[in-house]
């Protein structure tokens, strides 16, 4: 019983941190991992952060002190970088400019990560890996494919 409660509390940060990851990311903090570039989308960290408010209070009563610490923590640390950048977008207006990008000209939004060497068969897969995403973005943003 106490190894299936160990797992229990593993999942339970796992799922927090899952989140809290989700967050900082559309907060415009960290690298999406699949375009490799600096996003912000303030409605949807909003959601995780909300997320993570509606699972402490279903969870109340039933978390251990560490559970109960790291995620009280993790909403704290989102909701006064939230407010931060709602305040930087006020300010200034540019759209989904973090507030790094705004401190340094020379860093953007289209950050992507430096290519990794491989096999001319790696890097044409991570080309097509590449159009895909294009082909995705285009698509939400409701652009047509061929111009």
């Amino acid at each position: 019983m106490e190894d299936e409660q160990k797992i229990h509390e593993a999942q339970f940060m796992q799922l927090v941190m899952s989140l809290q990851s989700s967050a900082w990311m559309m907060l415009g903090k960290t690298m999406h991992p699949l375009t490799g570039k600096i996003e912000r989308n303030l409605d949807a960290a909003k959601s995780a952060i909300d997320t993570l408010i509606m699972l402490k209070a279903k969870t109340k009563g039933n978390l251990a002190k560490s559970e109960e610490s790291f995620l009280s923590g993790a909403i704290q640390q989102l909701q006064i970088n939230y407010v931060e950048e709602l305040k930087n977008e006020k300010e200034s207006p540019k759209e989904g400019k973090s507030k790094a990008a705004e401190k340094d000209p020379d860093r953007t939004n289209e950050v992507e990560e430096k290519p990794q060497e491989g096999t001319k068969s790696d890097n044409q897969d991570e080309s097509k890996k590449n159009e895909k995403t294009e082909n995705i973005e285009k698509d939400e943003k409701g652009i047509d494919k061929d111009g």
